[in-house]
């Protein structure tokens, strides 16, 4: 018989999956608005190292947000397999002579 499937073998679903690119995608979109923000405010080369991290950060957000997380798993999910159920034919033929005979 084929080894029993364990529940954390399964991967990620697809809803969370997404809740979790979504919430890394905020965090550096809010990072990308205070660079906007503090860039208008400083003066001199800080002000031209937050423009370019307003201008590469979308980049870098779209990437890490979409990089699938290949390092949480730690093996590879096996796939699942349906068990056989096996019944030989003589647990359903009657040994025994029937009580009028």
């Amino acid at each position: 018989m084929s080894k029993p499937q364990s529940v954390t073998s399964v991967g990620q679903s697809p809803d969370d999956e997404r809740r979790e690119r979504m919430k890394k995608y905020l965090i550096s979109q809010i990072v990308r608005v205070i660079c906007i923000i503090l860039a208008v405010f400083v003066q001199g080369w800080m002000m031209w190292i937050f423009f370019a991290g307003a201008i590469f950060l979308p980049y870098f957000a779209v990437v890490l947000a979409n990089a699938k997380g290949e390092g949480e798993v730690k093996s590879k999910p096996t796939a699942v397999v349906a068990p056989t159920l096996k019944i030989s034919a003589d647990a359903f033929v009657s040994t025994t002579k029937p009580e009028g005979e």
